[in-house]
């Protein structure tokens, strides 16, 4: 694609970034098949080649985001399909990131969705704030339909999605180091996050039990908060900037007190955002090198498992499994084929789904800053999970969980959930009406072990 950037607009780092993304388009099209949205709207704008017209004429002109600008970029999910699709490389997700904080700084939004973002802002990334949000949502629910009436759809779409009741709190207590069985043979960080800790902290539970169970130790440091990516979502750089250093901090105090073989997320969102740490913090000359070394350390929990190897599971099951592969996983993160291959392995027959590429409309803060578009995708969805007539559905990301409880006939579970289910943990929260359906294996079967062959492929731990 040609550019008409000046030589004194090149000479803004984030220009030229822009620039270089731009000059790759190549025009096919390509990315238009697989773009949830122009595949509902048939919008060209709604696509990613049309967004990026719409923001190469803004970056270019040094103009003040426009309505049209606002409304096509905001349609976007930030699901990443067109990067796995683009035949040509285009850095989408860096192109669109610059779009949304220029939308940010120069346009005037209704009061509704000001609000609505605000709201999102100061309760979410905040782990007491959100869980006390929740409990005043089931009152507000009442108000949905005049919040509505009253131009604040966005903020009636939060009350909608707020859950009817409160998970229990966690097992194990953030932060702190929960120490392997049987003697340490490696030794991780967890990333305990932020609105996965109130909507379902059985997850994290999950992860920590079946890493000690297998000789890992896990630390959860303190001072660690949440990653950045939803107020980076929204335009608001500077503040996912001033949570990666948090957590890079934190991170770094862990490592000093011994070497770890990972930082894992088991939040797949998160786990795009841990890994693009690098890229967020390019200009700092602080902590770019620092957030290199962070980003190169983290692995999504089905990817570092997949590496490993679990062995043999201490039960067997007759469930039917539909995995359902979160965007920021599987084009995030390119991790597409480990979460599946360790549900097999433990004993669960599994099935994909129609249409994996397309976003179930959660995507961060998506499912209640463009409701209509989003429950359009869970609809569809959640026909795609009804055909593959599994007993449950398992996903890595509780943004996907969350969006699809309520359109869904049969539980959703964290892929870990069922992973510690088989080697040894209790039944997941909603399954245990399942419990019949799992078996022990005889004990000769010597599950639980992490093979020899594994650990000698495994290279020193970074320090």
């Amino acid at each position: 694609m040609q550019t008409n950037f000046s030589p004194e607009q090149l000479t803004d780092p984030k220009l030229k970034e822009a620039d270089d993304i731009l000059r790759r388009c190549v025009h096919c099209g390509f990315c238009t098949a697989t773009c949830p949205t122009y595949l509902l709207l048939g919008d060209e704008r709604d696509s990613p080649r049309g967004r990026i017209y719409l923001i190469k004429e803004m970056l270019e002109t040094n103009a003040p985001a426009s309505e049209a600008v606002t409304t096509h970029v905001d349609r976007c999910l930030g699901c990443l399909s067109c990067m796995t699709t683009c035949p040509s490389g285009v850095d989408y997700m860096h192109l669109v990131d610059q779009a949304r904080e220029r939308i940010n700084e120069t346009y005037e939004r209704r009061r509704g969705n000001r609000l609505a973002r605000w709201l999102i802002r100061q309760t979410v990334p905040h782990v007491g704030r959100f869980r006390w949000a929740l409990r005043g949502a089931r009152f507000g629910r009442a108000l949905t339909t005049p919040l509505e009436r009253w131009g604040f759809k966005e903020v009636a779409a939060m009350l909608r999605l707020a859950p009817l009741g409160l998970m229990p709190r966690a097992e194990h207590a953030f932060p702190g180091v929960f120490p392997a069985v049987g003697g340490r043979k490696r030794r991780v960080i967890l990333l305990g996050g932020c609105a996965q800790k109130v909507l379902r902290p059985d997850i994290n539970d999950a992860t920590i039990r079946l890493l000690t169970r297998i000789g890992i130790e896990v630390v959860v440091p303190e001072g660690e908060g949440c990653c950045g990516a939803l107020v980076q979502h929204m335009g608001h750089e500077a503040e996912a900037q001033a949570a990666a250093r948090r957590n890079i901090a934190a991170w770094e105090r862990a490592i000093q007190m011994g070497p770890v073989d990972a930082i894992l997320v088991n939040t797949s969102g998160c786990g795009t955002s841990v890994k693009d740490y690098g890229h967020l913090l390019s200009r700092d000359g602080q902590f770019k090198e620092r957030a290199a070394r962070i980003a190169t350390l983290a692995a999504d929990v089905s990817e570092y498992l997949a590496r490993l190897g679990l062995g043999a599971p201490q039960r067997w099951s007759s469930l039917k499994v539909a995995y359902q592969s979160a965007c920021s996983l599987q084009h995030g993160q390119r991790v597409t084929d480990a979460p599946m291959q360790l549900l097999r392995k433990a004993g669960f027959s599994v099935t994909g789904l129609a249409e994996p590429h397309i976003c179930c409309g959660s995507a961060g803060t998506y499912n209640m800053l463009q409701p209509e578009l989003s429950v359009a995708l869970r609809t569809r969805k959640a026909a795609n999970i009804e055909k593959a007539a599994a007993d449950v559905v398992a996903s890595g990301n509780i943004g996907c969980i969350t969006q699809l409880s309520p359109a869904i006939d049969r539980p959703i579970v964290h892929t870990i959930e069922l992973l510690d289910w088989a080697y040894g943990g209790p039944a997941p929260r909603g399954l245990e009406r399942f419990a019949g359906r799992m078996s022990d294996v005889p004990l000769k079967r010597a599950p639980m072990l992490v093979s020899a062959a594994s650990d000698a492929a495994a290279s020193d731990p970074p320090t």
